[in-house]
């Protein structure tokens, strides 16, 4: 006989949330706690490769979610210096035809929000800051810097790169500076110069030897994002939040392309952060509590797929809790069986394609059809 479970999930990011709208999508009590005083995302674009955006289609966000983003035409990978083409490949219309979706650009907040829809307000506390995760009897206990505490079936770490619940299971371990830090910045789209042959609508890298920088649209096409990546040795602090000047950032690229300079010189606001990630772990879970997201596989953003694969997560979490109602465990051993072979070979090609980055020239990037083509949301289940 099954009966129904209750689901705690830490951590109220882009993963923890499409984990409880997955749940709860099957019937599943899912409860959200989050240490932040009121839900919000960074001001960052975010890229959506077609494997997240199946699982959005699931999720029901697709069609809410395509007036706020945008689907670049091209594919452009544009030389440091002389802005020489290295290559140019079509996205909009050959990526859903290969692949079953399309690749988006959002801004992170929009998604954000999106997701935190799915779940009733009710269901999420805020300003809880959790300090520890222990399995106890058949389920698990959280614990919270105000001295409260809940129990729960299942209790799920969805806290990031510093995870407390990561600790709890596993210990403290350092996380590794990847010697890259970046800025992250928008603008205006009518500010993106062309007269480099490039469209407004594409998704454009200028690939160098000591950086790179990605520019796509969001909000419609309304919005330029740009991801601004530099290679380096001094240690920048992890928040996405570090005020930084323009000066700084065109310092940074001192010598390339003047037409590039030129749009960062237009920048008004841009944030600096320190690109950390993690060896891949070769265990999830613990009794009761497992991890997700960042706090299970921080990886490098040089493949783009630190959403998606969390998106991932959160839907297959729930698809095999549903699956194994009756035997919550079984569950968890399915779904790590499933995610942490792929999660942990993303980290690893994302650490190799940022090293491919900085040969001069530049290789074409490694393969991504075996992550773009995944589906996550898929019964029976499919594996890459």
């Amino acid at each position: 006989m099954t009966h129904n479970i209750r689901v705690a999930i830490i951590g109220a990011g882009l993963g923890g949330l499409a984990a409880a709208g997955a749940l709860r999508q099957r019937g599943i009590e899912a409860l959200v706690y989050e240490r932040a005083p009121q839900l919000a995302e960074v001001g960052a674009g975010i890229q959506l490769g077609p494997n997240a955006v199946k699982v959005l289609r699931a999720l029901g966000l697709e069609q809410a979610l395509r007036p706020l983003s945008a689907e670049p035409v091209n594919y452009v990978s544009l030389a440091w210096d002389d802005a020489r083409v290295r290559y140019r490949e079509p996205m909009s219309g050959p990526y859903t035809a290969q692949y079953g979706a399309p690749y988006l650009m959002a801004h992170r907040a929009d998604l954000h929000r999106l997701l935190s829809e799915l779940v009733p307000a009710n269901s999420i506390w805020l300003g809880v800051t959790c300090t520890g995760v222990a399995s106890a009897g058949g389920g698990a206990v959280a614990r919270f810097a105000d001295g409260s505490e809940i129990e729960a079936d299942v209790i799920v770490g969805a806290d990031g790169i510093n995870s407390t619940v990561r600790e709890s299971l596993f210990g403290i371990a350092p996380v590794r500076f990847t010697q890259q830090m970046a800025w992250r910045c928008m603008m205006p789209i009518e500010r993106v110069p062309t007269h480099v042959g490039i469209g407004r609508d594409e998704y454009v890298g200028w690939i160098g030897p000591d950086g790179h920088v990605i520019c796509y649209p969001i909000r419609g096409g309304a919005l330029y994002n740009i991801f601004a990546g530099h290679v380096t040795d001094q240690w920048v602090d992890e928040s996405w939040a570090v005020p930084s000047g323009v000066g700084e950032l065109l310092a940074g690229y001192r010598g390339w392309n003047p037409a590039l300079l030129e749009m960062l010189g237009h920048v008004t606001d841009c944030y600096k952060w320190g690109i950390r990630d993690r060896d891949p772990l070769p265990c999830w879970t613990k009794g009761a509590v497992t991890l997700l997201g960042d706090a299970a596989h921080p990886m490098m953003p040089t493949l783009a797929q630190g959403a998606a694969i969390s998106l991932e997560d959160g839907f297959a979490l729930a698809r095999h809790l549903a699956r194994h109602l009756g035997q919550p465990s079984e569950g968890l051993a399915a779904y790590e069986t499933e995610r942490r072979p792929r999660a942990s070979r993303v980290v690893l090609q994302a650490r190799e394609q940022f090293q491919n980055n900085r040969k001069n020239p530049a290789p074409p990037p490694l393969p991504r059809d075996w992550i773009f083509g995944h589906d996550a949301t898929a019964e029976p289940l499919q594996t890459a």
